[in-house]
């Protein structure tokens, strides 16, 4: 019964590994500060609140005195799967998300700024129907991460900063899938196995920044270093419906574990003062998702079952944002913001499945700032379209009879986003 327990654990991490990791568009949460958010993200020349320690870690060096900034973005998606050859649409079931950040800079001289930032850059998940065509590949999936990231910046001259961190990450993950067993092996009788996979891992990672300030532009560039990170965890399968004398030949357990090659992210950015009251700001990020074309499981069976090791190609492609914003002062106290961007996903279409189904994407945002005294509140929205795209969702749940793909189909998404971040100033 080896290839059964080996089979269940490679494609529970296989599934899972695609919801943790594709980002690009995929699940890379970028919207870290409201300020930032209401303008489509578009942040890294402009970086004028301590949330810079995410987006461009360089201007803390302009900020002033002590500065806090704690804040959360409320996040739901709905996706809708038209599957063609079922003549049915399939949706996810509603959840919210609310990954959470925490900045502070604090300025030691004229010349050097040191700064902290708690935030969550790679997350979100999937749930379906606990009863549906697909439940063989996924039915729930989550993933967290948590970074740690301290920064210093120095300003090299009155208008040119530079900064370096280093980041600690921390990062769970959840995975639950129907596995279809057939026993006895050639028997041509198949026996439903409900899976669950838990685990967790970390990783250190570096980042950088420089910013260049001028009368009325700025220049920025951000760098987010890539990492690898190293996951271990649990695989538990539910042979309840096994028939008894069956179960001691299906182990209920195994030990996993892989590396995943996270990306290296660039971002470049320019702010534009075209009014005492008006600035206009563009950003490119482009996200080397090249790195990752293949990983690595290995599978810690039990005995008497040996361990193996298997490798899949992936050979994912490089993606880029395009993002796009402005902020007008009403008065001193009051700004309006509003933005947009265009996100292109990484993720080729025959790895497309339930667990992503990712697609390019564009992005409208909006958002104000209320400043009194040393207190700042700010509020964004993000409405979030997806292009629908259709997918063979890998072909692995196929009609008995005609052998047609039954998970043929067509994805649908939108998503919402409410940041909303307190600030101090001290």
């Amino acid at each position: 019964m080896r290839k059964y327990i080996t089979a269940i654990a490679i494609f529970s991490l296989v599934f899972f590994g695609f919801s943790s990791l594709s980002h690009g568009a995929g699940f890379l949460i970028y919207e870290h500060g409201a300020a930032a958010m209401a303008m489509g993200g578009a942040f890294v020349a402009l970086a004028n609140n301590p949330s810079a320690v995410f987006h461009n870690p360089a201007g803390i060096a302009f900020l002033d005195g002590t500065q806090i900034s704690l804040g959360t973005t409320l996040i739901t998606s709905n996706t809708s799967l038209e599957l063609t050859n079922l003549a049915t649409t399939v949706e996810t079931v509603s959840q919210w998300f609310y990954p959470s950040n925490f900045h502070i800079s604090h300025k030691i001289n004229d010349r050097i700024a040191a700064g902290f930032g708690f935030f969550s850059p790679y997350g979100l998940g999937t749930k379906w129907p606990e009863e549906w065509a697909l439940k063989y590949i996924s039915t729930e999936a989550d993933m967290k991460t948590f970074f740690f990231n301290p920064v210093v910046a120095v300003k090299l001259t009155d208008n040119f900063s530079v900064a370096v961190g280093v980041t600690y990450i921390y990062s769970t993950l959840t995975f639950e899938r129907v596995n279809l067993l057939e026993l006895p092996p050639l028997s041509g009788t198949f026996y439903e196995a409900p899976i669950t996979v838990e685990g967790n891992g970390d990783a250190f990672g570096l980042n950088a920044g420089a910013l260049y300030r001028g009368e009325n532009f700025s220049l920025g560039f951000n760098w987010r270093g890539g990492f690898d990170l190293d996951l271990e965890g649990d695989l538990m399968l539910d042979n309840s419906d096994i028939p008894l004398p069956l179960q001691p030949f299906v182990p209920t357990e195994a030990d996993v574990a892989t590396t995943f090659h996270i990306p290296h992210i660039l971002g470049f950015g320019a702010a534009f003062n075209l009014t005492e009251s008006l600035i206009v700001t563009a950003d490119f990020h482009y996200i080397l998702w090249s790195s990752f074309k293949e990983f690595v499981i290995e599978v810690d069976n039990p005995e008497p079952i040996p361990d193996e090791t298997e490798t899949f190609e992936e050979n994912w492609k490089d993606s880029y944002v395009i993002r796009g914003g402005f902020q007008y002062m009403v008065n001193e106290n009051f700004a309006l913001r509003a933005g947009v961007l265009y996100d292109k996903t990484p993720q080729p279409v025959e790895y497309m499945d339930p667990i992503l189904p990712d697609a390019n994407r564009l992005a409208f945002t909006g958002g104000f700032g209320y400043k009194s005294g040393n207190f700042v509140i700010d509020v964004a929205y993000q409405y979030e379209p997806f292009k629908d795209r259709e997918s063979e969702n890998r072909g692995l749940v196929l009609h008995p009879v005609t052998r047609d793909n039954l998970g043929l189909g067509t994805y649908s998404t939108t998503a919402h986003l409410i940041g909303v971040s307190i600030g101090f100033i001290f």
